[in-house]
């Protein structure tokens, strides 16, 4: 038992991570509903990765921010946001682009599905909620843009205390705790990350059993033109990696770990800590990768915006009113808030097409239409999400090391 143990612990994750891709898509399509049975040890997957998440950001960013000096955090976080929101809106364009190139839906009708749309909270109260009323609620409600603000208030407070006098002797002790903690919590990390492989599996057979393949037929034009729009937004994050001299095979060498985790589970902020790992073997400035991964896991949504466009372009078709210049302007504008503001909330998915389908005036009855292949979508649009994160962060660490 020791030997398999030691043999399974040394092979290399994306190894077993593709083993278990496999093994999952077969068990799923040989054992239909019945593979539902293994979603327990999916859920634990998904219930371990979150577990780590909350000391992850906040001892990762406190000790990236004392690792920095104030100027260049700004910089950073400034270089950041604008990458974001860019990319968010050249996503929708792409979305557009594309789906108005192959026009899926064109013949199609509704039917009488309806579906529940969550409430939208509104850019506004998203932004009020980066700053938490409580900071223990924040913690305990996974509000992720909560904890990355006390994160950087409290990391700069450690880094105030280091500089002055009155204070160095107390906050260096205090900041040789917190760097205990963060690397304790790097060592649950990779215990964890020995698990992801099984967690994977179950999760596979699951969803293949439980959706299998007639899901993807049924509105197969829409899935496909819609994977077609992720691969074009690919293709830009490549030239992106070309522009930050960093070869593409070295970079989705380590990335891709992130990448098929954030396929399988549908979760970018619960896919972080594999994304952490990932820029850390990328060898990125730590201080900026742990600023950037949980806030591009909160906001970055450049797969939701392709699957806003194309959902938006699939509706009018379907309805056969195609969408005018001033219709895809709008997309592009609300589209964008809306893939940054709903970010993190139950059921955003829905809720960013909903918003979308709202303002250019495209019915309701599409989105329960589209809803019927949510898993397929949410799959390849998250798993662009963690690349987009990953990639930015590694345009803007070169633009740092170029600034020193």
């Amino acid at each position: 038992m020791s030997k398999l143990w030691r043999i399974y612990t040394q092979t290399s994750l994306i190894k077993k991570i593709t083993v278990a891709l496999v093994l999952g898509v077969s068990v799923g399509l040989l054992f239909g509903e019945d593979a539902a049975v293994l979603a327990p040890f999916g859920d634990l997957l998904l219930r371990l990765l979150k577990f780590i998440i909350v000391p992850l950001i906040l001892f990762t960013l406190i000790v990236g921010i004392n690792q920095t000096n104030i100027g260049s955090l700004g910089r950073m976080g400034g270089k950041v946001f604008l990458y974001y929101l860019g990319t968010s809106a050249l996503a929708i364009l792409v979305g557009v682009s594309v789906a108005t190139l192959f026009n899926p839906g064109t013949g199609m009708s509704l039917g009488d599905e309806t579906v529940e749309v969550p409430e939208n909270p509104g850019f506004t109260s998203v932004l009020l909620n980066i700053v938490p009323e409580n900071i223990l609620t924040a913690l305990t409600e996974m509000n992720l843009l909560g904890i990355i603000f006390t994160a950087i208030v409290f990391g700069l407070a450690l880094s105030y205390m280091r500089s002055t006098n009155a204070y160095q002797s107390l906050g260096g002790h205090l900041y040789k705790v917190i760097d205990g903690l963060n690397e304790a919590t790097l060592i649950v990390m990779k215990g964890i990350l020995q698990y992801v492989p099984v967690g994977i599996f179950a999760i596979i057979a699951e969803v293949v059993g439980t959706q299998g393949a007639n899901t993807l037929l049924e509105l197969g034009s829409f899935v496909g033109v819609l994977y077609i729009g992720l691969f074009v937004q690919l293709a830009i994050y490549i030239v992106f990696l070309f522009v930050s001299k960093r070869k593409p095979t070295s970079f989705f060498k380590e990335a891709r770990t992130a990448m098929l985790t954030a396929f399988v589970t549908q979760s970018s902020s619960g896919t972080l800590p594999v994304t952490l790992n990932a820029a850390k073997n990328l060898g990125l400035n730590k201080s900026l990768y742990g600023f950037s991964l949980p806030l591009g896991a909160t906001i970055n949504m450049d797969g939701a915006a392709i699957r806003i466009a194309v959902s938006a372009v699939f509706a009018a078709n379907i309805i056969g009113d195609p969408l005018s210049f001033v219709s895809i302007l709008q997309i592009v504008l609300v589209g964008t808030l809306a893939s940054v503001g709903t970010a993190g909330v139950p059921g955003a998915g829905i809720i960013m097409i909903a918003t979308v389908f709202s303002q250019v005036g495209l019915p309701m009855e599409a989105v329960a239409l589209l809803a019927s292949v949510d898993v397929l979508i949410g799959m390849g649009a998250t798993a662009l999400n963690v690349t987009g994160d990953l990639v930015g962060t590694s345009l803007i660490n070169k633009t740092e090391k170029n600034q020193s």
